[in-house]
């Protein structure tokens, strides 16, 4: 009977784990890879941050997995400490929303939501709704676990010495906090700890009075994610962690004195005790919010002050060019623009170079290179556009507005070649080295080939971006159909492979053929900046018409 317990709880408590990364997975794959630009693209407004940080922990299913996204794109540069605030508040009310699922007692239909999920995720040729499916599934799992949690606990709800045990612990609200915290920390899901809770509330095995201490510790065991993730970053991304695990403490804090007031108050909320923890966590994570956000600003140099500046070395990634100071003179801010237009392709430059290497040495960490690369290249663009943004309109002669287009136009081409590679080429290295494929000799030959006339191309355009040469552009023009040709050329000599029975060219042909479309859409955003150094000079015209809505390129 003991161990059967035992091995129940223990499965249960996993399905539950995977249940829930399952469903986060799928509702991020739904969400589309747009999660990061819309993080990117928040404003200074607090309040909207919050709400951000709600929606995107919302899809993401987990405060922690926000963090971590957060300390990642902080190391990076790509957004500064005080932004991640009100964006970590509203990740803690987000978290809320998974609880608040699990205690909709619908458990009795997770067989047939498992077979929903489960049809929907058959749909490989409808991507939505097999993603969509996936998170059905994860949830439905979620729901079986609890419905096995709660068959297993009903023997021993009615044990003396359980109760007994679960007493001492309500008696102790601190002894209570710490236990939940450091499991919480150990299973990195502070959801699954207080659907835990919530279980043992239904069986009577504990009230509400002794699961807020569950609850108040899970909320702080949670924060271990975010820290070790941290580990060898940069300053200011070791703040974004101590700042997710402070705003979790002084809120316990804040809370602990007023357990038993605050259970009182939840009682009233619902006459379900599942439902009476899950309202207690939302109700606590809402309450620090509106707390703390007020106080961001003083909170931000309470953490700076904690973890003060590193060494000289550790400097956040960011422009290095652009001054605010000439933007007065648009000659000299248009300069300091080109300049780090131009820092930006050297990165792009070392992706395009290096994504190659990826595939030749079946690189993880080259790719992780890369992969970090786009990060940056997205950080460059976005502060030249907004930079530029900053120049008067009215200031700017034809030939400089002709000039700013050009950058915008340029920045644009290389964001989304960075994007390319990153979102592409990478993930399709990530898949050759997963499934330990090897190409054909000929085929890796092709390869490298047709790799070496798009990198010589991109070096082409961006002498032509510099020079504004019109000899260049037109070389640039003209290599395009002869790219496109030999994109088909050896498309077909990898299909007559096919037909040749090779084994390697088998293996890798979805691989191997992606990998030729990818180049060949690289070098047509190469080629795009040959247009703007042929058509301002035979349509002088054309970009004036635009000057005044560049803002639609942002």
């Amino acid at each position: 009977m003991v161990s059967f317990v035992i091995f129940s709880l223990f499965g249960g408590v996993c399905l539950l784990l995977y249940g829930m990364r399952l469903a986060g997975d799928g509702l991020q794959k739904a969400a589309g890879k747009r999660l990061r630009h819309i993080l990117l693209s928040l404003t200074g407004n607090r309040f909207k941050a919050m709400i951000l940080g709600a929606f995107m922990t919302s899809l993401l299913q987990s405060s922690s997995a926000t963090s971590v996204m957060l300390v990642g794109f902080v190391a990076s540069g790509l957004i500064g400490l005080k932004q991640t605030m009100g964006i970590i508040l509203g990740a803690d009310i987000g978290t809320t929303l998974t609880v608040q699922i699990i205690a909709f007692r619908v458990y009795d239909y997770a067989v047939f939501m498992i077979g929903i999920g489960a049809l929907m995720s058959f749909q490989k040729k409808k991507p939505f709704i097999k993603d969509i499916g996936q998170s059905v599934l994860g949830f439905a799992f979620v729901f079986l676990a609890l419905k096995i949690l709660i068959e297993t606990l009903s023997p021993i709800s009615h044990s003396e010495l359980i109760k007994g045990i679960f007493a001492a612990i309500s008696g102790d609200p601190l002894m209570g906090i710490i236990v939940s915290a450091l499991f919480t920390a150990l299973i990195h899901s502070s959801a699954a700890t207080i659907g835990l809770a919530l279980t043992l509330t239904l069986k009577g095995i504990i009230d509400i009075n002794a699961s807020i201490p569950i609850i108040l510790g899970a909320n702080i065991g949670t924060c271990v994610t975010a820290f070790t993730s941290s580990i060898g970053a940069n300053t200011d991304a070791k703040r974004v962690a101590l700042a997710h695990t402070l705003f979790k403490v002084f809120g316990v804090i804040i809370f602990m004195p007023f357990i038993d007031r605050f259970a009182e108050i939840v009682s009233y909320t619902s006459s379900d005790p599942g439902r009476q923890v899950a309202n207690a966590h939302t109700i606590f994570n809402v309450a620090i919010a509106f707390v703390f956000l007020p106080f961001t600003n003083p909170f931000t140099r309470l953490v700076q002050l904690l973890i003060p500046e590193g060494s000289e070395k550790e400097k956040r990634f960011g422009p290095k060019y652009l001054d605010t100071r000439v933007l007065g003179s648009p000659p000299l801010a248009l300069g300091q623009a080109v300049r780090e237009a131009l820092r930006m392709s050297d990165i792009i430059h070392d992706m395009l170079k290096n994504s190659i290497e990826a595939f030749k040495r079946d690189d993880r960490k080259l790719v992780g290179k890369i992969e970090k690369d786009d990060d940056r290249v997205d950080c460059l663009d976005r502060a030249i556009k907004l930079y530029l943004t900053k120049l008067s309109k009215e200031s700017l002669t034809d030939e400089q507005a002709e000039r700013e287009m050009e950058i915008i136009a340029f920045t644009s081409d290389l964001e989304n070649i960075g994007d390319v590679i990153d979102k592409n080429l990478m993930e399709l290295a990530k898949k050759k080295i997963k499934n330990n494929f090897l190409f054909s000799k000929n085929g890796l030959d092709e390869i490298v080939s047709f790799h070496a006339m798009v990198l010589e191309n991109y070096r082409l355009g961006v002498l032509t971006f510099t020079g504004s040469d019109r000899e260049l552009a037109q070389r640039l023009l003209d290599k395009k159909a002869e790219i496109a040709e030999k994109e088909s050329a050896l498309r077909q000599a990898h299909i007559d492979r096919l037909h040749m029975g090779l084994r390697e060219s088998i293996d890798t042909s979805s691989i191997h053929l992606d990998i030729l479309t990818n180049l060949k859409r690289i070098n047509s955003h190469i080629t795009n900046i040959a247009y703007p150094a042929l058509i301002h000079r035979d349509n002088p015209h054309v970009f004036k018409s635009q000057k005044n809505h560049s803002h639609f390129l942002l």
